[in-house]
C-alpha cells in the first residue's frame, strides 16, 4: 500500500492500530473506533498488519471494504510493536494521534470527549479513564476527578506510561517522536517524552475511555518479554529521558522516583532470573550506573527500605551481597521491627551487622509505618470553641502513658503551626484511639485568635516514643456534614472572626478558612434572573436589612465591576409603601463590555459610599441556577455565563462574543 499522504480535509483524529496474530479481539478494537460518536468523517483508522499468520491481515482487509475511513497496511513483521505504530504515524493525517491496541477497545464517546477536553484547555496529552472488564490491572489514582490542565508534578499522570491516550499532533511532530525498536516497553520512553514536553496534559476520569482485556499469552503480543534482555534498551531511554527533559532538584527526583523504583529495583529483582555471567558483568554495571547518575540523596530517602537497601548494595559495588539480599527478600520481609529512640527498624540480617556495614538509615520504616485514623465529626462546644472528634493509632504500636497525639493546625503558605492536645475517648472501638480535641478560636494562638487564612489540619500521633505526622480529614464516617460547623463567632472584646471548616478537593482533607467577621450587608437578595422578554437583561430583587431606607443622602445602585476597574451603576426601584424594603433592580449586562464583570449592590452618594452601620457594597450571591444568556450586538453574537466561586462569592458574568467555530463544533458534536 503506498504511504503517500492523502488529499482531503484532516481528520480531527488518526487512530493507530497494530495488530499481529490479534484475532478475534482486533474485530471488536476496530468496531469500537468506527462506531466512535466523534463521527467517521472526523476520524482516520490505520490498522498495521506486521507480518500476521492466524487471519489477522484477511479480516482487516474485509472490515476496511466496508469502512473508508479505515486504512490497512501489511507489513513484514517487526519484532515488536514499535514498527507498526510507528507506520501509522508516518501515515497519520489527523489534528490529534490515538493508539489504540488490538486487544482492547473504546468507550463510544471517548474520543468525542478526549478532543473537547483538548480543545477547551489548550492541552497536548489527554489521559482517558481506563478500565478493565475482566479484571486486568488498570490504574486507578490519576482517575479520581476530571483535570482540566495539569502536568507531570501536580498529578498522577506520568504513573501510566502506556500510549493509549490522545497526543496533539504538533507535539509529536515538535519532538519528532517515534517508538524506539526495543524489544519491549518501547511505549514508555515514547510517552514519557511526550509527556515532559507537553503544553499542559488533562485527565477525562468521568467516562470510560478505555476497555483493557487479557491478553491470550502468545497470540496477539507481538513478542512475549523473556528477560532484562528485552527490557535493558528501553530502560536506558527512560532514565535518559528523565534526565534530558527535568532539572536536577526536587521535580526531577519526583520523575525519577517512578523509574528508579519501578524499572531500576525491579531489574534488581531480576537479576537471579539472568545467568551469573549475564548478571554480574552485563547488567549490574549498567544498572549501578543509573543508581550512581540518577538517585539522588533526597530521593534515596524517599524510597522504601529493601528499596533502599538494595539501591545501597548497588551503588558500592557489593554485586554478592545485592544477589543475596534479594534472594531472599520474601523471607526477610517478615522478620519484625526494632524501636529505637524514637525510630522504628526493620530487623533485616544485615541491620548492625558489623560485618555487612550498612548504614542504618538503610532499615528505618519509622515514615512508612501505615497510620489508621477517621473524621467522626466537628462542632460547636460553647462560644467559641470548635471540638474536633476521631480517632487516630499507628499500626502495630501501643500507646505509652507518656505519648500525646496532638491536632495540629498549619496556616497554608505561612509557617505559622498551632499544636492542641487531644483528650483519648472510648468510641466503643476496641484501641481504635478514639479522641477529642478542642480548638478555641478566642484563644487558639498563644491566647489569641488564629492569624486569618487557610489552617489545614494535621495529626502528630504518637506510641512509644514514636511520632508520625498526616494530614487529617480524607477518612471520615459517611454522610459527614461539616458545612453545619460553619459559624461567626466572638473571638475577644470587639473581635469576631469568620470560621469555615470544609473539605479539600480532591483529597477530601480537613481544613478550617479562618477570616474576619463580614460587616451585616445592607440588604438580602432574593431572586436573580434573566428578564422574560429580554435575555439580555439581568433582574435582581431583594429587601433592606433592617427594613427601612437607605441612610440619608445615600442611594442603593446594582453595580457591574469590571477587572480593569470600571463600573457600571443602575438604578434600584423600591415598592411603594412597603415595609420591608423591597426593591428591584435591572442590569442591561448586553451593554457591557467583553470580559469578567462583579455584580454588587453598592451605597453610592454625597461623602462617599458607606458608613458605621452600612458598609459600602453587599455581595450578589451567584444562584444555584442561572443559565447562560445570548443576545446580538451589530449583528454578531455575544453571551454571558455566570461564573461560580468559593464560600461567600459575588456573582460573576463573563461577557464575551460567541466563537462561531466552536459553537458549530458543539452542536454537531451533540
Amino acid at each position: 500500500m503506498s504511504r503517500t499522504p492523502r488529499p482531503g480535509p484532516r481528520p480531527r483524529v488518526s487512530v493507530i492500530v497494530p495488530a499481529y496474530n490479534a484475532m478475534p479481539g482486533i474485530t471488536r478494537a476496530l468496531t469500537s473506533a468506527m462506531e466512535q460518536t466523534i463521527g467517521l468523517s472526523r476520524l482516520e483508522i490505520i490498522a498495521v498488519d506486521d507480518g500476521s499468520t492466524d487471519g489477522t491481515g484477511e479480516e482487516l482487509d474485509r472490515l476496511a471494504a466496508g469502512c473508508p475511513a479505515l486504512k490497512v497496511v501489511h507489513q513484514e513483521n517487526s519484532g515488536g510493536a514499535g514498527g507498526p505504530r510507528n507506520t501509522g504515524l508516518d501515515l497519520a493525517r489527523g489534528d490529534f494521534v490515538f493508539f489504540l491496541d488490538a486487544d482492547n477497545y473504546l468507550g463510544p464517546d471517548a474520543l468525542r470527549r478526549m478532543v473537547a477536553m483538548a480543545d477547551q484547555n489548550g492541552t497536548d496529552v489527554v489521559v482517558g479513564k481506563m478500565v478493565s472488564p475482566d479484571g486486568r490491572a488498570a490504574p486507578r489514582a490519576v482517575f479520581r476527578h476530571n483535570q482540566l490542565r495539569t502536568d507531570v508534578y501536580t498529578s498522577r499522570a506520568y504513573s501510566t506510561l502506556g500510549p493509549s491516550k490522545l497526543f496533539r499532533r504538533s507535539l509529536i511532530d515538535r519532538c519528532n517522536l517515534r517508538f524506539p525498536l526495543c524489544r519491549d516497553g518501547e511505549d514508555k520512553p515514547f510517552t514519557a517524552v511526550a509527556y515532559l514536553n507537553a503544553s499542559g496534559i488533562s485527565v477525562v476520569a468521568d467516562y470510560d475511555c478505555y476497555h483493557l482485556t487479557h491478553r491470550e499469552t502468545g497470540r496477539n503480543l507481538t513478542r512475549t518479554a523473556a528477560g532484562l534482555t528485552d527490557r535493558i534498551d528501553a530502560m536506558r531511554l527512560l532514565f535518559e529521558a528523565a534526565a534530558r527533559y527535568t532539572r536536577p532538584g526536587p521535580r526531577r527526583d519526583q520523575i525519577m522516583r517512578r523509574h528508579i523504583q519501578g524499572e531500576l529495583c525491579g531489574a534488581l529483582r531480576a537479576l537471579p532470573r539472568e545467568s551469573e555471567a549475564d548478571a554480574r558483568e552485563r547488567f549490574f554495571p549498567e544498572l549501578r550506573g543509573w543508581a550512581l547518575a540518577h538517585c539522588s540523596d533526597a530521593l534515596f530517602h524517599a524510597l522504601t527500605a529493601p528499596e533502599r537497601l538494595m539501591i545501597y548494595l548497588l551503588r558500592a559495588d557489593r554485586f554478592d551481597d545485592l544477589m543475596s539480599v534479594v534472594r531472599n527478600a520474601k523471607e526477610d520481609a517478615d522478620r519484625g521491627h526494632l524501636i529505637d529512640k524514637g525510630r522504628v527498624y526493620w530487623l533485616h540480617p544485615f541491620f548492625r551487622d558489623p560485618a555487612a556495614d550498612v548504614h542504618d538509615a538503610c532499615f528505618d520504616v519509622t515514615d512508612r509505618l501505615p497510620v489508621h485514623h477517621r473524621l467522626a465529626g466537628a462542632g460547636w462546644h460553647g462560644g467559641s470553641t470548635l471540638r474536633v472528634r476521631g480517632r487516630a493509632a499507628i499500626e502495630g504500636l501501643d500507646p505509652g502513658p507518656e505519648d500525646r497525639t496532638e491536632l495540629v493546625l498549619r496556616r497554608r503558605e505561612a509557617r505559622d503551626e498551632l499544636r492542641m492536645p487531644v483528650t483519648p475517648v472510648d468510641d466503643g472501638v476496641p484501641e481504635s484511639g478514639g479522641f477529642e480535641a478542642d480548638i478555641d478560636i478566642a484563644t487558639a494562638d498563644d491566647g489569641a485568635p488564629p492569624r486569618p487564612g487557610v489552617w489545614d489540619v494535621f495529626l502528630d500521633v504518637r506510641a512509644q516514643g514514636v511520632s508520625r505526622t498526616v494530614r487529617f480529614g480524607h477518612r471520615h464516617d459517611d454522610g459527614l456534614d461539616i458545612g453545619t460547623a460553619r459559624r461567626v463567632v466572638t473571638a475577644g472584646p470587639g473581635l469576631r472572626a469568620r470560621v469555615t471548616p470544609y473539605f479539600t478537593t480532591p483529597y477530601r482533607d480537613l481544613s478550617l478558612d479562618i477570616g474576619p467577621a463580614p460587616r451585616r450587608a445592607p440588604c438580602e437578595v432574593t431572586e436573580a434572573v434573566w428578564h422574560p422578554s429580554d435575555k439580555g437583561t439581568l433582574v435582581v430583587a431583594g429587601r433592606l436589612l433592617p427594613p427601612g431606607t437607605p441612610p440619608r443622602g445615600r442611594v442603593l445602585r446594582l453595580r457591574a465591576e469590571h477587572t480593569d476597574g470600571r463600573v457600571s451603576d443602575h438604578p434600584v426601584r423600591f415598592a411603594a409603601g412597603h415595609p420591608a424594603g423591597a426593591f428591584t433592580a435591572r442590569l442591561p449586562v448586553r451593554d457591557l463590555s467583553r470580559g469578567r464583570w462583579t455584580v454588587t449592590l453598592t451605597l453610592v452618594g454625597p461623602g462617599g459610599s458607606g458608613d458605621g452601620r452600612w458598609p459600602p457594597a453587599a455581595p450578589v450571591p451567584p444562584p444555584a441556577r442561572l443559565p447562560g444568556a445570548r443576545w446580538l450586538r451589530f449583528g454578531r453574537p455575544y453571551y454571558a455565563k455566570p461564573l461560580i466561586g468559593r464560600g461567600e462569592a459575588t456573582l460573576e458574568l463573563r461577557v464575551a462574543p460567541v466563537r462561531l467555530i466552536a459553537a458549530v463544533r458543539n452542536r454537531l458534536r451533540r
